[in-house]
């Protein structure tokens, strides 16, 4: 399913400007039409390309081709890609998990920050974006496949930990961000996804301050089409837009194999 593009032909690795206008082009289409299937508009959906493991020659290519936000798993390679294009206009969005000792590196630079599931790395992340005198937007990361292997915090946990983020002032709570489960079963790929809108729902009606704008951030190349129909805002792509990897992407996903 995911490591695959149209007819299940592996996703073609972009090479030049026009590929990637081409590949970007693509997605966008396929945003439009699972927007208007789910009597949506395709301006609510923010694309974020995901540049995991592409080098930074490639990632040039990308951002003449209009890529202006590049998301990055690795807070290692995020940061080795964001120093070395620095003379490119490009906003930085870190969405794998985060350890506490990368906390000064993701404040220093990244734009926003999707995975946050505990509050030990909102401590770190608050104590060094208020050295800094900086915010940073953030998604909350909740596992809504029940595995235990990933990342994010439990279902039943969201209320108590959004409600324990407003003493961290200078995180911005944008929403919340999962990975559905890996596999091409499309309905239990589904039930992830509806299961983050119904609790953001939840949390907008008992108190939609600590909710932000309610995005949510969900899909990856192999499902994004699907998370657009059960609600949205941003969808991960990486693969369509940059052509298969061949770092297993569960180096990246742990429980996730082949996908992004």
């Amino acid at each position: 399913m995911p490591n695959k593009g149209v007819a299940g032909v592996p996703h073609a690795t972009a090479n030049s400007v026009d590929d990637f206008a081409r590949n970007i082009a693509a997605v966008r289409a396929r945003i439009a039409a699972a927007a208007e299937r789910s009597g949506r508009s395709a301006s609510e959906i923010r694309l974020l390309p995901v540049s995991k493991t592409v080098p930074e020659e490639r990632i040039r290519l990308a951002v003449r081709a209009g890529c202006r936000q590049l998301g990055e798993n690795k807070v290692q390679e995020a940061t080795r890609k964001h120093r070395a294009l620095a003379d490119l206009d490009v906003a930085w969005s870190i969405i794998g998990h985060l350890q506490t000792n990368k906390a000064r590196e993701v404040a220093a630079y990244a734009a926003e920050f999707q995975a946050l599931d505990s509050i030990r790395v909102a401590e770190a992340l608050d104590r060094r974006l208020q050295a800094l005198g900086r915010g940073l937007n953030v998604y909350v990361q909740v596992n809504s496949s029940a595995e235990p292997q990933k990342y994010g915090i439990q279902p039943e946990e969201l209320p108590g930990f959004l409600a324990a983020l407003p003493r961290y002032t200078s995180l911005r709570v944008r929403g919340l961000m999962t990975l559905a489960i890996f596999t091409p079963d499309t309905e239990r790929v589904r039930r992830c996804f509806t299961l983050l809108r119904v609790l953001r729902d939840r949390a907008r009606e008992a108190d939609p301050d600590l909710i932000g704008p309610g995005e949510l951030s969900m899909g990856m190349s192999g499902d994004y089409e699907v998370a657009i129909e059960e609600g949205a805002t941003v969808v991960r792509v990486g693969q369509a837009i940059f052509g298969a990897r061949a770092t297993p992407a569960g180096d990246y996903w742990p429980g996730a194999a082949g996908i992004g």
